[in-house]
């Protein structure tokens, strides 16, 4: 089978790509056909992340293990697309170069039969012009709308802190 994706970069313009690519296909190639479609050399670090509807990041699929070993690392080289995606939970997230964090938002669109005569990956439809610098990110942890910069908080103010500052 042939999936076909619509990989949106995450700013206000619209910038993405369509691509069809076979379902057995792994992780790391499709993450060389993404940051070939997009003009990246492909020499940064990058992640995809299991999404759901609401496009929340879950569990992350690395292109390198960079773990100490303590805990087991699902890397791309060894993740197949079909392996992650189907008509049910058809949502990833694609992060490449985690300095300047571009963002994507890849979504299956279709699941089609294979053509014959037709090379796959294919890059069907190209929409946009990359950006000379990653959009920028605000980030914000749950309850952080309560939190105010003009809040009466001193780090320095040990007195009023609940706890002892000789702990250790």
């Amino acid at each position: 089978m042939i999936y076909r994706f619509r990989i949106i970069l995450d700013t206000e313009e619209d910038v993405f790509r369509d691509i069809e690519i076979e379902e057995d296909t792994t992780l790391e190639e499709f993450h060389n056909v993404i940051t070939q479609s997009f003009g990246f050399d492909g020499t940064e670090m990058a992640s995809f992340y299991v999404s759901d509807k609401e496009w929340n990041q879950g569990e992350e699929i690395s292109l390198f293990d960079m773990s100490d070993g303590s805990q087991p690392v699902r890397l791309m080289s060894e993740t197949t697309l079909s392996d992650v995606v189907n008509k049910k939970s058809p949502k990833l997230i694609y992060v490449y170069d985690f300095f300047s964090m571009w963002t994507f938002l890849v979504e299956l669109a279709e699941i089609a039969e294979f053509e014959d005569g037709r090379e796959y990956p294919n890059v069907m439809f190209v929409h946009g012009q990359l950006p000379d610098s990653a959009p920028e990110k605000e980030f914000q942890a749950e309850g952080e709308d309560d939190y105010h910069e003009d809040d009466d908080f001193d780090i320095d103010n040990y007195d009023e802190m609940d706890f002892n500052e000789n702990w250790n």
